[in-house]
């Protein structure tokens, strides 16, 4: 079988169509015995993503301190095999324009180490258990900041009543400084409430014990491995997870990163 190699062109226009953000996006690149096959496609965002971004933030009169630019970032997640699975559209803050003691404040985030996960797999293999996979997303969009932000309105989204306000955020937005913090601040006190322990040597690791079986769950910013001795165990979480956060996949672990 001969694997098929993906990649995209991106030119992108950004329009507001029946309530949807809609990206018309880009050329689909097949790698294909040296020829190469052109394709159009369209990309939407989803009245789903635009509501979520509206409960973040309330539009407001410009106040008399820093306001954040912002921008759309594209980009594409691929499978094992380097093939495109999906196109993700993102609208994010320009952090680099953020006052530090104003804007922030702490911001360091813990991150698992790689090794950490090789470890992990490790553990599956010797105790002959499966890991699976979960991907939370838009996942910054659920931490909570301390600090008072306000943001541009995306560019060609204004509102046309009011073109000069800004936006006063509610909770945390992708490049932000401390939106990495904001979310694992989230992600932690959810686990802690639902009867998971935090790792003594590695604050990434949750666990839970039951008898003789035990359950287990790497953080990697918002991608989640987990697995047990107890099949039920992972049914479990993986049902409290979509119950909480929107999850956008979700099956064994075949490849990370």
């Amino acid at each position: 079988m001969i694997k098929i190699k993906e990649e995209l062109l991106v030119t992108i226009k950004v329009t507001m169509m029946e309530g949807h953000m809609l990206i018309k996006k880009m050329m689909k690149m097949n790698q294909f015995n040296d020829k190469i096959k052109y394709h159009t496609l369209e990309s939407g965002l989803g009245i789903g993503y635009a509501r979520r971004i509206e409960q973040l933030q309330s539009l407001v009169e410009r106040p008399n301190q820093n306001v954040i630019g912002t921008k759309w970032v594209f980009c594409n997640k691929q499978d094992e095999h380097g093939v495109v699975t999906r196109n993700k559209a993102r609208l994010v803050a320009q952090g680099f324009t953020q006052v530090e003691g104003l804007d922030f404040g702490e911001t360091y985030a813990l991150v698992a180490r790689l090794e950490s996960i090789q470890i992990l797999i490790s553990f599956a293999m010797h105790h002959n258990f499966k890991l699976y996979q979960m991907d939370v997303k838009s996942a910054f969009l659920n931490g909570t900041i301390q600090e008072l932000v306000y943001v541009e309105q995306p560019s060609g989204f204004e509102d046309p009543k009011n073109p000069h306000h800004v936006y006063k955020l509610h909770k945390a937005l992708y490049g932000l400084k401390q939106a990495p913090r904001a979310w694992y601040e989230c992600l932690n006190d959810f686990l802690l409430k639902n009867g998971f322990e935090i790792g003594k040597a590695d604050s990434t690791l949750f666990t839970r014990k039951l008898n003789n079986d035990l359950f287990v769950c790497q953080i990697y910013v918002d991608d989640i491995l987990f697995g047990s001795t107890n099949k039920a165990f992972c049914d479990e979480f993986s049902k409290i997870m979509t119950k909480r956060f929107e999850i956008s996949m979700m099956g064994e672990l075949k490849f990370f990163l």
